[in-house]
Formats: C-alpha cells, structure tokens, sequence
C-alpha cells in the first residue's frame, strides 16, 4: 500500500480537511460494505456536525497497517455527546480496540461482515455488539425506483403522475450553468420547514459538488427550481448513495416525481439506490419503509456493556 502522506498515525489524528480528499477517497474507494458514510464526501460534509478527525492504525496492526481511523462525537438523547470510532476497513486487531476504548465510548458504523467475524472475540473482551437500527441504511433497486412498476408502488405512481398532469415542469441534469438554482430550493426549503437541520452540509455540498464528484437532478415549475436531488456513485460503481433531497412540499407529489425521475436518470450500472438512514425519526422511517426497501446496509456498533446505546435489543 501506498502510505498517505498528511495523515498521521493513531493515538495521533488530525481534523478532516479538504487537502485530504485524495488519500481517504484511495482508502475507502475499494470498500463494498455499502455504508453511505464511507465516502469522502459523506465524511466531510459533515466533519463540524461529528468533530471528525482521522488517523492511520499503527505498526502492531500486523497486515492492517495504514489503515483508516475516524473519531467524532455525537448526542445520546439529552445527554453529553460521547466519543465514537468508526473502523471503514474493519477491526484491525483486537489490541487497537482495547487502546481506542480508552478514549472512546464505541466503535460505530461496523459492518454486518465485521460484526459476525469478531463478535465471539469482542465479546469475550467485554464489549457487546448489536444492531444500530437507527443507521440502518435503506436499499432500493435503481429499476424499482425508476418504474415504480406493480401494486406496492400504486399511490406512488398515483402522486407521481399527480404531478406530472398539474404542473408544467422541467427536469434538468445539475450543471456548473444551473447549479446555483440548488441555493434557491435550499433557502425555499428552509423556509417552508421553519429549521435549518441539515442546511450548513447541504449549502457546502452545491458549493463543491464538482470538487467532492457528486450529481444530481433539479425539478423546474413554471421555470422556477423546486427540488432537487444529489448524491454520489460509491461501492465500486454498483451503487449511488443520495446524500441530500430537498423540495417545495406545497405542489403535491414533487418528492415522489423527483425520486422517481432521478432513478430513471442514472446508469443502467447501478443496481441500488442507497437512501441513507433514518436516524430514529419515526416520520422518515415511515416514509423510507413505504418504498418498499429490497434490504438494508446493517450497521452495528460495538461498546462496553454498561453503556446505553447497547442496552436496546438487536432489531431486524
């Protein structure tokens, strides 16, 4: 392997950075767990969200050198926010987990391969491994979307062609000519919702969407952006992860179009659709299961077996 250059090694880490884009998108672009964080641009748009920082596993990690190490920090509930490791290549060793426990409360965002492959060892050193069924990420197939074909999709269908007979609409490929029509949904968006949630990621998200590699669409109403959609291709190419979806929910049916007409848009390559997570919200749970997922990317983390977010029982 060719050791990156800016990227130091673990207890040592560093905040993400721009300047780091090259070396962790040649660390993670081989990886096919489909995790949707696990691309450059979904860890960096969200660096100041998780204080992320990262570092390299060190020497002892014998045949898992050099690999990569991210650290943030997240609320539970009201609670303090709590140090988190997240482990995109795997365990390396069950020496560096000891060593990462003793700054951090848990390993996140394992994967279901790396769950089942060290749960015996993990634990037998104490640690539990369960289910994180908030982060969950939902799979759809790219032809399911597209077609929204058979009786499960019908009022899907139905909104979508809702749309379609009650508005005079365009839809266009995101350009560097109307790229800054996204900036005029966003604000809208924000306006309409009353809160800003995930403003400051996407805002920077259509500031470096050609820096960062990421695509989308733009629905136009009358000429005037409504919603849009973007995301990137990861999972060595078999897979788009859509990292933002932002629309005018007053003109009835523009979420179900732009998903629908989206997925018509990408490469016949690409066999899922990857929606990300639901993070616990009950609403966008509801919403996700309705479009029928073909599975779900599992996730699990791993913690010391007195700390809450342990204590919920695995759920499929």
């Amino acid at each position: 392997m060719v050791k990156p250059m800016n990227i130091p090694t673990y207890p040592d880490r560093t905040p993400l950075t721009i300047d780091h884009q090259h070396d962790v998108h040649r660390l993670l672009s081989p990886l096919q767990s489909g995790i949707s964080e696990f691309t450059f641009a979904g860890l960096y748009l969200f660096r100041r969200t998780y204080e992320y920082h990262i570092s390299l596993t060190p020497s002892y990690c014998e045949g898992r050198r050099d690999e990569l190490i991210v650290t943030g920090r997240e609320k539970h509930g009201s609670g303090e926010a709590e140090g988190f490791v997240m482990l995109p290549q795997g365990v390396p060793g069950i020496r560096l987990v000891d060593t990462l426990f003793q700054d951090f409360s848990s390993i996140k965002n394992l994967s279901e391969t790396d769950a089942e492959t060290w749960r015996i060892p993990l634990e037998r050193k104490g640690f539990c491994v369960n289910q994180d069924r908030n982060n969950f990420d939902y799979l759809y197939t790219r032809k399911d979307l597209a077609e929204l074909s058979g009786r499960k999709f019908h009022k899907k269908r139905n909104l979508v062609n809702a749309f379609i007979n009650n508005y005079n609409y365009e839809e266009k490929r995101i350009t560097r000519e109307n790229r800054c029509d996204l900036y005029t949904v966003l604000d809208d968006w924000v306006e309409e919702k009353q809160f800003t949630g995930d403003f400051t990621a996407a805002k920077e998200s259509i500031d470096l969407i050609d820096t960062l590699g990421l695509e989308g669409c733009i629905t136009y109403i009358d000429g005037s952006p409504k919603a849009y959609s973007m995301g990137e291709v990861f999972c060595r190419g078999t897979m788009f992860a859509v990292h933002f979806e932002k629309g005018i929910g007053s003109y009835k049916g523009i979420y179900q179009f732009i998903n629908q007409s989206f997925a018509s848009m990408l490469d016949s390559s690409i066999t899922y659709i990857n929606r990300e997570q639901d993070l616990g919200d009950q609403g966008l749970r509801q919403a996700k299961m309705s479009y029928r997922p073909t599975g779900f990317v599992k996730k699990y983390r791993v913690c010391h077996s007195d700390f809450s977010p342990c204590d919920e029982p695995d759920q499929d």
